[in-house]
């Protein structure tokens, strides 16, 4: 969802507004978001005291282990960011500094950004459903999966939603959790045919995830030099390219049979 800059492109892109500053005025607003590690959640349980996947239609399995589906926080639409802030966040391995136009649609109101953010994940959870169920062969079923999880926008929580799904109706196909007992932790757009995609702002989630426990991340194969940058110890990263090939990383993990990729 949110691309974090790398030391060069920061260095690149402020080198021309520390220049003008300098020559007007050092405190003017700047087209930046600053971003921070966010909240993770459990999709297999409860969040803010509601459970974030209800199924009916169909037997639910009782499953162990979590899947913490992870997010930024950055800061509002209308926050002013000026060079100290930006140059605080630079030096800070917890934040990091983005263009405003690369987190909010540009020209919108934050209410409009709001509803936006809120229909993508609207999108993303219906998806989730489909590349779920499509997984399991069980879209003629009368399944229904009604997915909750408050005040988080975006679409980057689609794979840890579908594989929360996965878990409760099917585990890892022989009786076990997909889990494995462990806290496994992630991000992913994914759409109806399970094909998992890019979201950014990976270094910072994968400090949420081993913040709140996890020892296993679940990253786009794409934004693994991106995950690999800031990892943090005891943190494993498993890149995955579609659902399929995450549930089978996470079925090797446990039985220790197959290989399990790595970045």
């Amino acid at each position: 969802m949110f691309s974090r800059f790398s030391r060069f492109q920061a260095l690149a892109v402020l080198g021309v507004p520390v220049v003008a500053l300098l020559a007007t005025a050092g405190f003017a607003p700047l087209p930046f978001s600053v971003a921070q590690p966010g909240l993770t959640a459990n999709v297999l349980g409860e969040n803010k005291g509601t459970q974030v996947i209800t199924i009916t239609g169909a037997p639910v399995r009782k499953t162990s282990g979590q899947l913490r589906m992870t997010t930024i926080e950055a800061t509002s639409p209308d926050t002013h960011v000026d060079l100290p802030d930006v140059i605080d966040s630079w030096f800070s391995t917890k934040q990091a500094v983005m263009p405003r136009d690369s987190v909010y649609p540009s020209g919108d109101s934050v209410k409009e950004i709001e509803q936006y953010n809120r229909a993508q994940m609207k999108e993303s959870q219906d998806e989730a459903t489909r590349a779920a169920l499509h997984y399991l062969d069980r879209e003629d079923d009368d399944i229904k999966v009604t997915l909750e999880l408050a005040d988080v926008g975006g679409p980057s929580a689609g794979l840890l939603f579908s594989l929360g799904i996965v878990d409760k109706l099917d585990g890892d196909g022989s009786g076990g959790d997909l889990t494995g007992g462990r806290v496994i932790a992630g991000t992913g757009t994914i759409d109806a045919n399970g094909t998992v995609g890019a979201v950014g702002g990976v270094p910072l989630k994968t400090q949420a995830a081993r913040r709140d426990g996890a020892t296993v991340f679940l990253v786009p194969k794409d934004e693994c030099s991106d995950a690999r940058a800031e990892l943090p110890d005891g943190l494993r990263l498993i890149p995955v390219t579609t659902l399929e090939s995450a549930v089978d990383a996470l079925v090797s993990l446990d039985n220790g049979k197959g290989q399990v990729p790595s970045c």
